[in-house]
């Protein structure tokens, strides 16, 4: 495997003119077909559809479609899984994850329209319905996009000296206005709210991609944010690769990673995976006299689970064997934008936020 004098494979966000015409897509121009699946489905692919919400009662939502376990089954054929995550506004939690029959799935390569079983997510970049049912909780969203699809470039991250790994990310509706209803056991809520879905997919596992990410979306008066922090894994020196996007009443107004820099505040320990966490992360994006401050202060957790709980047999074996001890944490609490120029505060905005971390790697001392 060629390396770098330092020892050090590349990586970057591909944004090259070349590899725009390698993948078929324009700057800023996206397509129904991006949202499709891009993916064979064979061995050493993973591709998923994402889903979350909060709802004006008070609950959160989180909904998945997996082609495969994105972490453990790269080696398998396709094994389509469906995820809910419900948050009562109680706060009790239900987390339900099936793994259906492959011959249930069907993907359309040219626009999202995803069947497992008797579930379905489809849309065309703008309007979506989701509807998924696992044992006793069941979920029907419709999500209208508001602020329109956008990607960091091309959206993929190539790994390697030849470019020949690559992981692939779509938010297809950064900020969207929500329907759903929601019912557990047969008790039934129907309300609105504020969504986001995404679309992921690659060739080759996160973890040995990755160490760990911070992915934090929201909306605070007129704004909408999406705010990723990337660390490539050791074997691509733990670069760091940042990602930001800001839309102030629907439109675009910042999104050069370049510009932006990361902080992680109030740092501890997960007692349940043994990971640091920042109590506070924050993101800062200056250009020229301009400045705004994105904060997101936790105040709850809704998730903190090991991988290697999740896995079964052989699998659960073969991951205890090697210390394997990857986890992810999804948090809510508040998110505050701060827009300044120069040294004057201009506006501040807050709201409830959600955002997640990843974490394939060991900590780092």
């Amino acid at each position: 495997m060629f390396r770098t004098n330092s020892g050090v494979l590349p990586t970057r966000l591909a944004g090259r003119p070349e590899d725009y015409a390698r993948l078929g897509i324009e700057p800023r121009a996206i397509k129904p077909f991006e949202d499709g699946m891009r993916t064979d489905g064979l061995p050493g692919s993973f591709e998923w559809w994402y889903f979350d919400a909060h709802l004006a009662d008070g609950a959160k939502l989180v909904v998945v479609f997996y082609t495969k376990d994105a972490v453990s089954g790269l080696g398998t054929q396709l094994a389509p899984q469906v995820r809910i995550d419900l948050t009562l506004p109680d706060g009790t939690t239900t987390a339900k994850v099936a793994e259906l029959d492959p011959k249930t799935f069907s993907a359309s390569s040219t626009s999202c329209d995803v069947r497992i079983g008797e579930n379905s997510f489809a849309g065309d970049l703008h309007t979506y319905t989701i509807k998924a049912r696992i044992e006793e909780v069941s979920v029907e969203v419709t999500l209208t996009g508001e602020v329109p699809a956008w990607r960091p470039e091309t959206g993929y991250w190539l790994f390697g000296a030849d470019d020949e790994r690559y992981f692939a990310w779509l938010p297809s509706v950064p900020q969207g206005h929500v329907e759903a209803t929601y019912s557990v056991g047969g008790d039934s809520h129907t309300t609105s709210g504020v969504g986001y879905h995404d679309h992921n997919w690659g060739n080759a596992s996160m973890v040995d991609l990755m160490h760990h990410w911070y992915w934090a979306r929201g909306a605070a008066g007129p704004y909408s944010v999406i705010a990723s922090y990337i660390t490539a894994h050791e074997h691509y020196g733990y670069t760091e690769l940042p990602v930001f996007m800001l839309a102030r009443d629907g439109k675009l107004i910042a999104d050069d990673a370049a510009k932006v820099t990361f902080e992680e505040l109030g740092r501890y320990t997960d007692t349940e995976t043994g990971k640091p966490v920042g109590n506070v992360t924050r993101y800062t994006y200056t250009a020229d006299d301009e400045r705004y401050v994105v904060t997101f202060s936790r105040h709850f957790d809704i998730a903190s689970e090991k991988f290697v709980d999740q896995l079964k047999g052989p699998k659960k074996a073969a991951a205890k064997l090697v210390g394997f001890d990857g986890a992810y944490l999804r948090f809510t609490g508040e998110l505050r934008i701060e827009h300044y120029q120069g040294e004057k505060l201009v506006d501040v905005h807050s709201d409830d936020a959600l955002w997640e971390l990843m974490y394939f790697g060991k900590a780092r001392p």
